[in-house]
Order: structure tokens, then C-alpha cells, then sequence
């Protein structure tokens, strides 16, 4: 078969430009048309309710068709062979969403569509009916993003360049200023696979630094949404990261892919208790074992008496009568059954309602009406007898009342606790009243879980963790309530861990959130972070206790320098106007101590920086401290003192793990005390 001549090529490139060009077009028509139709919908609904519900439907579907021009309409192509029996002879744009023309012919296919998997999968060996596979390259720049080029893979010819492609290795190597980018044009088969699982198959996935696992979740929650919209709009997408810096950073992936409907939060901001205070260290460790759910169940049962007197209810001229055997076969019965404690009050209330009524059927020979049933469940020998025998609580009283009361929870403790954990977590001096409460983190989680005990909350279609391996037992529970009927998507890399609590293997988070059986699917092939700095935070895996594969990176464009220097400001200083001089992202990564001092430095040098939760992409340079580093990435990263960063906390070595492979292109580091040996 004859190859393309340079003047067929040039051709095919100027067909595609204009397919593009009426690709866009289209997409603009799709937009105006919703917009016609929002302007009008209050005319065409039937009643109020439905007019909103319509405003409501036609505003997403307008957010959803919004054009960014910087980013490509579509990445890829394909033409299938005649023999393939579903799509014989058709040819398909691969894209960000779905496009069609005005006679609804598609024009792109969305990425997520069945066909479009096949982009991703098919291959020289198994080239699933597609004859020719095309990469698009563009240029980015001026507002828009251009088409230049394009690559093809003959499949059926047994042509396949895999991640020799150029186009698909500058993509991944393209270098980025501001937040987090989508991957559509560079899924590889096995993301895919973990992209594409099923709404009710939870998945693991330990994957090293640079292999792409928070983009796998927020592909796989944007898939989810397209494969099963009204269900998950019903019950919600939750995307949980460690901090609001890293919130800040993907806020942009799932809008770029016309997903608004998904709540993006921290595991704090779920929780209602305010924030006020901090914890020491032991105590903190103890509040997020999970000893601490039997010490909370214990305390919150307690109050659970035998009844131990019959209860008279006044009904008019009649009086009605429950004996105590009665009344304690009522209790005995619940509370068997384990019902979220509020729920088991009112099953108590209920069935001790129901015996009243069936006395007064039997002497009136009608049954009561609704108002006899309520103000039975009112009368006080009713809420007498509840409040003594299965008395109302709130999980900010059961919380408080152990950690102010030493008895009471040595009570509830006995067994789980020792003495001189219980002393950890008690309060020194007792607040004067509920409202002069100051709460911690670690109090925020264990309200969470007795709130659970008390009412079970509303449960998430589907939940993304991702840094799931810094998850306490006490935080995974509060997750698994929340998922109680859903599938969860864990990604995480047990050597980044950092916290006390720290996952040092998977099963047991795992168990925690109530999903024993999940796989665990290891990633460890990297395409951001460079070889040469993989190599160098892989010499510190054998002193981080975990049992993880190395991984191993594609890239060998990277940049590494180590500066020993008695002037460790000024060194980094340079360092950071070294890697002013190419293109992208740098992120300052230093001890917190000295985050205000390097800060002061790179003004005084004239160099604008940025923290990193400021809400602003228009400053290359990001001076933030190591504790927060966890799952950004910057094109340059300057480490400033990695001795100062390991001596800072316990798993100070898993620190700095996470800190060297937030570099993507370049790693400096500067230092005065001399390097950790696990590094030389």
C-alpha cells in the first residue's frame, strides 16, 4: 500500500483544521439553543415547580456546552475497517464531550462514549476493528488552542507507537502553570480499565508518585456521571482530597469535562462541628483509633435502662395500663434489632404507642385517629418512661460528657482504653458551658461517629478518596457511612503516608471502610515525574516500612542538582532564578519554619510568589510548606533543607518522599545540614 505524499498530508491536516472550526461552530449552536430554551422555559412548564426544575435542568446543560477555546474540542480519531459489524466505514472525532451537527449526526464523541474505548485499548494485537488510530498535536497559546499536526497508527498494519508517540509524550510532558489538567489525550490502557470499572466495583489503587491516580479518580467519577447521570445526580459524586490547596488544584479537571454537579471537599468539611483548637499528639493519636467507636457505642448505650415500673395513661375517662414485663419485652426487642440509636427510641415509642391503641380498640371498638396516636406518644408517662429507659442524645453531648467526665468514660473505656490513654484524652478543665466547647479535628471525627451511631446519614452515589493512605481508622469509618450502599474509588500510595495513623497496608483501610474485598491495583509506571528523580526518592523506600513496587518513569528529560551551601537563602534564591529561565511551574517546598523567611528572600530579590492555597494561576513561583505538598506537582521544585523537613515530625522520611516527587521536569535541592543517609 502507497504512503501519504507531504501534499496528502498537508491536506488531511487542513480537513481536520476544518472540521474543527465546524466542530466549534456547532458546539455554539448547541449553547444557543439551550439558552433559547432557558429564556423560555417559564412559558413552556406547566406550573411553577416544573418551570424551576426546567430553569434548573437547561442552566447545568448551558455550563455543560461552554467552549473553552484553549482547550482541544478533540484529541483523537478514529476509522474503523469495513468488517467491524458495528461500526464498518465510520470514522469518529474522540473529544471532551459530545458535538453534533443539525441533523444530530455526531461531529465529536465523547471520550467516555462505548465506542471511544477503544481509543484507549485497541491495539496492534488487538486492534478491535479499528483500521487507523490518529493523534491530534496543538499548540498552546494566544487564548486558543491551535491545531499543528497529527500522528496515525495503522493498526491493521500492525502499526502501533505506543508511548513512542511524540505527540502523546508532549502532552504528558507539556509543562503547566495553574491548576491540574484533564488526561483524555493521554489515558493509557491500564487507567482505562480502572477508569471504565463498574458503578457497584470499589477499587484500590496504590499508585507511585507521577503515575496518574488522582486523575484516574476524577476520570472515573466523570465516566460514572455520563454512564449513570440521574442516579448520581440523585445521590452526589464526592471527591475527597487532604487539604483545600489540593482541592484548589483539581477544582478545574471535572468542569473541564462538563461535570459541575460533584462536591469537592476536605473530610473536615463534611463534618458539622466547629474547629477551634488543637490537640496534643497522644491525645490525638487516641481519639482516631478505632477503639474509640466501642468506647463512643458503649457510653451512648449506657443509657439504656431495664424499665422497672409500670406506666398509667390517662385517656378521658379511661386509664391504660403497660406492665413492666411488657415494657421490657419493648426494649429487649429493639434493641436486638441495633437500630441507630434515635431510630430505636422511637421503635420504642412506637410499639408502646401501639399497645395503648390496642387497648382502646378493645374497649371502644373503633380505632383511634391520628390525633389520639400523637398525643398518645406525647403524654408524659410516655416520654417519662422513654427519657428513663431510652433517653435522647446528641453526639455533641455524648462526646463532651465523656471527655469532661473521667469516670464516665473510664466507665465506657474499661477493657479498650488504658488508664494513661484515657488520661490523653480528657479534658484539663472542663469547659463552663456547652456553647464554651472548643473542639479539635480529632473531636470532629469522633462527633461524626456518634452522630452515625445516633442517625445514619444520607450516602453518596459514589466517593473518590484520594491520599487515602493518611486516612485514620476513625476517618475511614466516617467515609464508610457515608457509602454504606455505594462503591468507593481509594487512590493513595502507602510510602507517601505521613500521618501517625498512616495505612501501612491497604487491607486494613480497606476494613474500615467496610470494603474488605476491594482489589488493590498497583500503578507504577510514571509519566510526570522524571527518572532521574524517581531513582533518588526511591533510595529512601527501604527506610518508609511499606511494601510498595518502586516506580519506574518514562521520562528521561528531567533535571537534578544538589547544592551544599552556608548561605542556604541565597542558594535558593538562585535556585529558584535558575529555573525562571524555562518554562512552567515552581513550587518552593520548604520546613514550615522558614516558609516567611524564603518568602521575604524571593520579594527581596524582586521574585512575586504565591502560597499555595491562594486562589491564582498568574504567579509562576509557589512558596509552600512540606506539610501541605501532598498531591501537587510543579514543572521545577526547589527542596529547601530535606533534614529540617524529615526532623519536623515522626514519618519525617515519608515526608520528604512526598516532597522530592512533586517535581515534574526539574528537582533542586539545597541544603546546609548535611542530607539524610537514606538519600547518599
Amino acid at each position: 500500500m502507497s504512503r501519504a505524499t507531504p501534499a496528502d498530508l498537508d491536506h488531511d491536516l487542513e480537513s481536520e483544521r476544518t472540521h474543527l472550526t465546524e466542530s466549534r461552530e456547532a458546539l455554539g449552536r448547541m449553547r444557543r439553543r439551550a439558552e433559547e430554551m432557558y429564556a423560555t422555559g417559564d412559558r413552556v412548564a406547566g406550573d411553577p415547580f416544573g418551570a424551576e426544575s426546567l430553569g434548573r435542568a437547561l442552566a447545568r446543560r448551558i455550563a455543560e456546552l461552554t467552549d473553552d477555546p484553549t482547550a482541544p474540542l478533540f484529541f483523537g480519531r478514529l476509522d474503523f475497517g469495513p468488517a467491524d459489524p458495528d461500526h464498518g466505514d465510520h470514522t469518529y472525532h474522540i473529544g471532551r464531550r459530545h458535538v453534533v451537527d443539525d441533523r444530530g449526526e455526531p461531529m465529536v464523541l465523547d471520550w467516555r462514549a462505548p465506542v471511544s474505548r477503544a481509543f484507549y485499548r485497541a491495539s496492534a494485537r488487538d486492534p478491535q476493528g479499528v483500521e487507523m488510530r490518529r493523534r491530534f498535536g496543538w499548540a498552546y497559546g494566544a487564548g486558543a488552542a491551535q491545531l499543528t499536526s497529527f500522528e496515525d497508527e495503522h493498526l491493521d498494519r500492525g502499526e502501533e507507537l505506543g508511548t513512542t508517540s511524540k505527540i502523546l509524550t508532549t502532552e504528558i510532558e507539556r509543562p503547566r502553570v495553574g491548576p491540574m489538567r484533564d488526561i483524555v489525550a493521554t489515558i493509557q490502557p491500564d487507567q482505562d480499565e480502572l477508569v471504565r470499572a463498574e458503578l457497584d466495583t470499589s477499587v484500590c489503587v496504590q499508585g507511585a508518585p507521577g503515575t496518574g491516580k488522582t486523575a484516574v479518580g476524577l476520570h472515573r467519577a466523570a465516566y460514572l456521571l455520563y454512564l449513570h447521570r440521574d442516579r448520581l445526580r440523585r445521590s452526589g459524586v464526592l471527591i475527597l482530597g487532604p487539604n483545600s490547596a489540593f482541592l484548589r488544584y483539581i477544582a478545574a479537571v471535572l468542569p473541564a469535562l462538563g461535570e459541575i454537579d460533584v462536591t469537592q471537599a476536605t473530610l473536615g468539611d463534611l463534618f458539622a462541628t466547629e474547629v477551634t483548637t488543637t490537640d496534643t499528639p497522644e491525645a490525638e493519636t487516641v481519639k482516631h483509633d478505632v477503639r474509640m467507636a466501642t468506647v463512643l457505642r458503649r457510653a451512648l448505650h449506657a443509657g439504656i435502662a431495664k424499665p422497672t415500673e409500670p406506666i398509667e395513661v390517662p385517656d378521658g375517662s379511661y386509664r391504660w395500663r403497660i406492665s413492666v414485663d411488657a415494657l421490657r419485652r419493648i426494649v429487649d426487642d429493639v434493641r436486638r434489632s441495633d437500630p441507630p440509636y434515635a431510630t430505636g427510641r422511637e421503635r420504642v415509642r412506637a410499639r408502646v404507642v401501639a399497645l395503648l391503641q390496642r387497648q382502646s380498640e378493645a374497649r371502644r371498638a373503633e380505632s383511634p385517629g391520628d390525633a389520639w396516636l400523637r398525643r398518645m406518644a406525647r403524654a408524659k408517662p410516655v416520654t417519662g418512661f422513654l427519657d428513663a429507659a431510652w433517653p435522647a442524645a446528641t453526639a455533641e453531648g455524648l462526646v463532651a460528657g465523656l471527655l469532661t467526665d473521667p469516670d464516665a468514660l473510664a466507665r465506657a473505656a474499661d477493657g479498650v482504653l488504658t488508664p494513661d490513654e484515657q488520661a490523653a484524652i480528657v479534658w484539663a478543665k472542663p469547659p463552663r458551658s456547652a456553647r464554651a466547647v472548643r473542639w479539635t479535628a480529632a473531636d470532629a471525627v469522633l462527633v461524626d461517629e456518634a452522630a452515625g451511631l445516633i442517625e445514619r446519614p444520607a450516602s453518596f452515589g459514589h466517593i473518590v478518596v484520594d491520599e487515602a493512605q493518611d486516612l485514620s481508622p476513625m476517618q475511614a469509618r466516617a467515609i464508610a457511612r457515608r457509602s454504606e450502599h455505594a462503591a468507593v474509588t481509594l487512590l493513595g500510595d502507602l510510602a507517601q503516608g505521613t500521618t501517625p495513623w498512616a495505612a501501612r497496608t491497604w487491607q486494613d483501610t480497606l476494613a474500615h471502610l467496610g470494603k474488605p474485598d476491594t482489589a488493590v491495583v498497583p500503578l507504577t509506571t510514571g509519566f510526570r515525574v522524571p527518572a532521574q528523580v524517581l531513582t533518588l526518592a526511591n533510595r529512601l523506600l527501604p527506610a518508609l516500612d511499606v511494601d510498595v513496587p518502586p516506580a519506574v518513569s518514562l521520562r528521561h528529560d528531567g533535571q537534578l542538582t544538589v547544592t551544599h551551601t552556608d548561605d542556604l537563602t541565597t542558594a535558593t534564591v538562585t535556585s529558584v532564578r535558575d529555573a525562571l529561565i524555562r518554562e512552567g511551574s515552581i513550587g518552593v517546598i520548604t520546613p514550615a519554619a522558614q516558609v516567611d523567611q524564603i518568602t521575604r528572600a524571593l520579594s527581596a530579590a524582586g521574585i512575586e510568589t504565591a502560597p499555595a492555597d491562594a486562589d491564582t494561576s498568574a504567579l509562576r513561583v509557589t512558596v509552600l510548606p512540606a506539610t501541605i505538598a501532598k498531591g501537587l506537582e510543579y514543572d521545577h521544585v526547589v527542596v529547601v533543607e530535606p533534614a529540617a523537613i524529615v526532623a519536623a515530625e515522626p514519618r519525617g522520611l515519608n515526608r520528604l518522599y512526598v516532597v522530592l516527587t512533586r517535581a515534574v521536569t526539574g528537582l533542586a535541592i539545597v541544603h546546609t545540614t548535611p542530607l539524610p543517609p537514606s538519600l547518599t
